[in-house]
């Protein structure tokens, strides 16, 4: 027998016993005890059926405008983010001064830690003292500043513009990527028949960033269905229930020792994104012209 062949099989069952062990094992435990009445307050653990996905899903709590609040932030993240990255990716394809600079600056926030990065922002948003608010009164627009992170109206908007900020050069940096992949024949060709540099973005540069640009709106709605320290270290889900999301949620769930309901609601969030996963899947797959 070819050891050589053998070697390689044990690596994909190590990987699947492995992937069971740490995934699949723990995720059908959680899916048990979100049909308990596990808590800290029991010693014992009964079978209650569906009644705590009732309770998730019931108008008399807030768990239903978490989920929309994560799909929500989700959307809104996803969208301007590749909007974004595509402008910053387009423009820092081309032939300007300190180019590499550039791209390094608008790269830069993505390194930092979410938490670190909503540390500082909570700072520069402070509504009193903070950076933003003190610079807009020292121009003489006063009037625009705002409790940005306190104001129930405009928290959120404020969470999501700094978790773009911080994601978009990541985008932008996979989208150059994709740029550079285009055979520069066909700009050629599209200018020796007079083509604009609008034309030659709307017929070339999209149609066949197509792809790239699936890869980042997959990427974009994991990161936005599962969010948790941006929302944690900017806000922790207030004012009130303004900018809770999914998982802040089960945080706190487990926190107060309410363990199968945190176990529920992480089971409705894994169940939402598989039915997301396979939507995205199916269309990258319809792409290439197969069928799923």
């Amino acid at each position: 027998m070819n050891k050589n062949r053998i070697y390689p099989t044990y690596f994909v069952f190590g990987a699947l016993l492995l992937y069971t062990v740490l995934f699949v094992l723990p995720s059908l435990t959680g899916l048990g005890y979100s049909f308990t009445d596990w808590s800290v307050y029991s010693d014992e653990i009964h079978f209650i059926g569906l009644e705590n996905f009732a309770t998730v899903f019931s108008s008399d709590y807030n768990y239903t405008r978490m989920l929309a609040n994560t799909i929500r932030f989700t959307l809104v993240t996803t969208v301007v983010k590749n909007a974004v990255g595509l402008a910053l990716a387009v423009l820092l394809t081309k032939k300007v001064k300190l180019l590499n600079f550039h791209r390094a600056v608008m790269y830069l926030p993505c390194v930092l830690s979410a938490l670190i990065v909503g540390m500082i922002f909570k700072s520069v948003l402070n509504p009193k003292i903070g950076l933003l608010n003190t610079f807009l009164r020292r121009i003489g627009l006063g009037f625009l500043a705002s409790n940005w992170l306190t104001d129930s109206k405009i928290a959120f908007r404020s969470v999501m513009a700094v978790d773009i900020w911080k994601g978009m050069g990541y985008i932008m940096t996979i989208l150059i990527a994709g740029i550079m992949s285009i055979p520069q024949t066909y700009y050629e060709a599209a200018s020796i028949d007079g083509g604009n540099a609008w034309q030659c973005f709307r017929h070339i540069t999209l149609p066949l960033l197509v792809p790239t640009l699936t890869v980042t709106t997959v990427l974009n709605v994991i990161y936005g269905l599962k969010v948790f320290d941006m929302v944690y270290s900017l806000t922790n889900g207030g004012p009130g229930f303004a900018t809770e999301v999914m998982y802040t949620g089960v945080y706190k769930e487990f926190g107060l020792g309410r363990y199968a309901v945190g176990t529920t609601l992480s089971t409705v969030m894994t169940l939402v994104m598989l039915v997301a996963g396979y939507f995205m899947i199916k269309h990258m797959v319809k792409g290439d012209g197969q069928e799923i």
